[in-house]
């Protein structure tokens, strides 16, 4: 059956019925729905004071009980709500109640972050190939508020662009739950990726469309640049990839389109993997694990991106502890891992969610794919960061590497884990190297200006 576009589906309830529009043709179905379904505000009625609550995670954010919820703040004490990495505007955060609402997260995005800097918020370092203990054994819902898309013609809704990595544990924990019914969420296949009528206790449709971000290749950047094409004469044909976010990712997707038959298994499914799906450069032929599929958690991009994910059946969304598994990763050969961090030391330890006592981030994916790639046969695990982050009071180049972190820095990978570390100046491997020639490989991949600093500071350091 052909399903009609995201962007031409009917808005609200009408969008559930019909041939193409994705929904259930069972009357007894269609009755469910109807009997089941309450405004965003009655479900947020359903919340008590001292409750923990989950909304999701990413853009897939049951936003429109969310901000019902918010103008309820007045009369809601220490409801504790459970997300991740959130994308739109969380209007929790704003409420002339400050006690209304803290937060409980495993990752930090910028709505957390604010959460965390007014001290409403509680986070949990967890890999996210091991998120589900935090459903299990830190985050206990009393409710949760899911985003899915429309129903399909059984009866069941996806979870979505961002859903699948983490709402099927969350469902292990409660069956108190309301789904939050949005024509602008993207129906994906996989494992775990859906769930039925029968198990919502209530359904709110709302069209709240998607977060986005911009697709096809960013403005050139030179330091982008000379970092990606080192880590492009790193990957062969045949690799399996896994990108992270940013620019580096974005630039070496984007330059992967002379590269054959490559596979991806990947935390997060961007626009540059799309284009190199559509253009048959990624056709998943080589992967061991879901072969002939790509791989991914959640997805992140534009409405070309959303628009693809609809409904394909080239994809394979799975839960982070599938798709983050580093057992998993490591059943491709040549398994191509690419993320980055915030800083390095000249030990080799990697800090990519922190400085000091300032939590940015979190863990996320990074251990997982680092050791993963690494077990993989021919695989190679790469952090690549520029050399510099600004200025200093001085004017000179603030070096990402450093000679040891500030007081309380959370290390992120630890220096047995890191293996080849690229800056605009190069690419090394640093696994076979001992601790002194750790110390000077990574100072030759400073800035020039930071060189002598390191330098000196290694020998105080003995390391030199």
């Amino acid at each position: 059956m052909a399903h009609r576009p995201i962007s031409e589906r009917p808005a609200g309830p009408a969008g559930q019925g019909g041939p193409g529009g994705g929904g259930p043709v069972n009357q007894a179905l269609q009755e469910e729905f109807r009997a089941k379904t309450i405004s965003a505000q009655q479900a947020a009625a359903l919340v008590k004071s001292g409750q923990q609550v989950y909304l999701g995670c990413c853009t897939s954010y049951a936003r429109a009980i969310a901000d019902a919820l918010a103008a309820r703040s007045e009369e809601l004490e220490d409801v504790t709500i459970g997300c991740s990495n959130i994308i739109p505007p969380m209007t929790v955060l704003d409420c002339a109640h400050p006690q209304a609402f803290r937060i409980s997260t495993y990752f930090m995005g910028y709505e957390e972050r604010r959460a965390w800097k007014a001290g409403r918020a509680d986070f949990t370092s967890v890999h996210l190939g091991q998120v589900d203990q935090w459903c299990r054994e830190t985050f206990h819902p009393d409710l949760a508020f899911f985003d899915v898309s429309l129903p399909d013609e059984e009866g069941y809704m996806s979870f979505g662009a961002s859903g699948c990595c983490m709402h099927p544990f969350i469902q292990e924990e409660t069956d108190n739950i309301v789904l939050q019914i949005n024509r602008f969420s993207p129906y994906v296949t996989g494992q775990r990726t859906k769930i039925h009528i029968s198990q919502a206790r209530h359904v709110v449709w709302a069209d709240v469309e998607k977060e986005t971000i911009p697709g096809g290749p960013a403005e050139e950047d030179p330091i982008v640049a000379a970092m990606s094409r080192y880590l492009l004469d790193q990957i062969p044909d045949g690799a399996c990839i896994q990108l992270g976010i940013g620019g580096v990712a974005t630039a070496v997707g984007y330059g992967l389109m002379s590269k054959n038959d490559l596979g991806c298994h990947t935390e997060m499914m961007s626009d540059s993997i799309m284009a190199l799906m559509k253009a048959g450069v990624i056709n998943n032929s080589r992967p061991k694990f879901i072969p002939g599929r790509t791989v991914v958690g959640f997805a992140f991009g534009s409405r070309a991106l959303y628009e693809f994910l609809d409904h394909n059946e080239d994809l394979f969304f799975g839960p982070f502890p599938v798709v983050n598994n580093p057992v998993n990763i490591a059943q491709n050969d040549n398994m191509i891992s690419i993320n980055t961090a915030m800083s390095i030391d000249l030990f080799g330890q990697v800090a990519a969610e922190g400085m000091g006592t300032r939590q940015f981030s979190g863990t996320g994916g990074q251990g997982d794919y680092v050791r993963g790639a690494q077990l993989a046969k021919g695989g190679k695990s790469f952090l690549a960061f520029s050399s510099t982050v600004g200025v200093g009071s001085d004017g000179a180049p603030k070096s990402r590497i450093v000679p040891t972190f500030p007081p309380a820095t959370i290390v992120t990978t630890p220096r047995s884990d890191v293996q080849y570390v690229v800056t605009e100046y190069g690419v090394v491997n640093l696994k076979p190297l001992t601790t002194r020639d750790r110390a000077r490989a990574l100072i030759d991949l400073a800035h020039p200006d930071c060189r002598g600093m390191l330098t000196a500071e290694a020998k105080k350091l003995g390391l030199l």
